[in-house]
């Protein structure tokens, strides 16, 4: 049986423990300052306010769910010790620590994945479907959306103390919305150019970035427009795939993902996710991540794709303060 260690508990860390506690038999540890927790401790639930603590328990697996900014030191912690690791999207804020945890991974073989429950929404693993099959043809651009209001993430809190509107924590649009840059490299693979306007421009009250406006040029010459906002209403994702034989389109208030194909003049529905339930990416990203684990296979989305993705991010901003287009090395 596993002991899984969870260090950070705010939302997305309570998430990993219902969905463990639901689907997995294993022993848990929980590393957080709450001092709120003592339902779970009745459940037989460990408790700590320390990485040095809950290793004492001698965890094998950890989550680390706690604010981005914090997301390497608690890595390399972990690593160090021997621990197979989720890292919640994204890997960090910052190329500060990432070589040194990237070389004790490197050496020790452990499993690592970087958050990507995108790439488990049914509708994307269509598109990757859609694309591995090559029936758009040669893929020329694509045009991706990320809107949503900050505030009514998490109605229960005050948005402005959250990780999400705080620059020092790690957040802003461009890093907590990674999720659509992920499965566009996951798509099209490396990114060669980017040029962008990522800043801070609505009337929210967050000292980090609100818009990320980003184009990309891929390696193979896939042209990408990708905007992330915090706020708009209603919520909305959407991704247009163009193609010389036509065009693949998803939005997440259908949840259709339909195909105009040139030749027939016609859209063609190829898959609709009228059943589609937000947890269920979650789920079945766990459970990949630990048949992983068991399998001593590496993840698809392991250190290296999130040094890379990590590193568009910064280089839109870079992009952003130099008012230039930067080529990513």
């Amino acid at each position: 049986m596993h002991t899984i260690l969870i260090v950070g508990f705010g939302s997305i860390g309570k998430r990993h423990l219902g969905n463990i506690l639901a689907n997995h038999n294993a022993k848990i540890v929980i590393c957080t300052k709450r001092k709120d927790l003592a339902k779970l401790e009745k459940k037989g639930i460990i408790i700590v306010d320390s990485v040095s603590k809950a290793l004492l328990h001698k965890p094998n697996i950890a989550f680390i769910t706690n604010e981005t900014s914090h997301h390497i030191q608690t890595a390399l912690k972990l690593a160090n010790y021997g621990l197979d690791i989720f890292i919640e999207k994204p890997l960090s804020n910052s190329m500060h620590g990432v070589k040194k945890l990237k070389k004790v991974i490197d050496k020790k073989k452990l499993i690592v994945q970087i958050g990507c429950d995108h790439r488990f929404h049914p509708c994307i693993k269509k598109i990757k479907n859609v694309l591995n099959q090559g029936k758009l043809g040669r893929i020329i651009s694509v045009q991706v959306e990320s809107s949503s209001f900050l505030p009514d993430w998490h109605p229960y809190e005050d948005y402005r103390k959250g990780y999400a509107a705080r620059k020092d924590l790690g957040g802003g649009i461009a890093l907590t919305m990674i999720h659509e840059l992920d499965y566009l490299c996951w798509f099209f693979g490396d990114v060669k150019s980017i040029f962008s306007i990522t800043g801070k421009y609505s009337d929210l009250e967050t000292t980090a970035d609100d818009l990320s406006i980003m184009s990309l040029i891929f390696k193979n010459n896939v042209i990408a427009e990708l905007h992330l906002d915090y706020f708009e209403r209603p919520a909305v994702k959407s991704c247009k795939i163009k193609g010389v034989n036509g065009t693949l389109y998803w939005d997440s208030t259908s949840n259709e993902v339909k195909i105009f194909y040139i030749n027939k003049k016609q859209w063609k529905t190829v898959l609709k996710a009228n059943d589609f339930e937000l947890n269920i990416m979650y789920v079945k990203e766990l459970d990949y991540f630990l048949k992983c684990v068991k399998n001593k296979n590496q993840t698809f989305n392991d250190i290296n794709d999130g040094i890379k993705t990590l590193q568009v991010v910064l280089n839109a901003k870079k992009s952003t303060r130099s008012r230039k287009m930067i080529d990513l090395k």
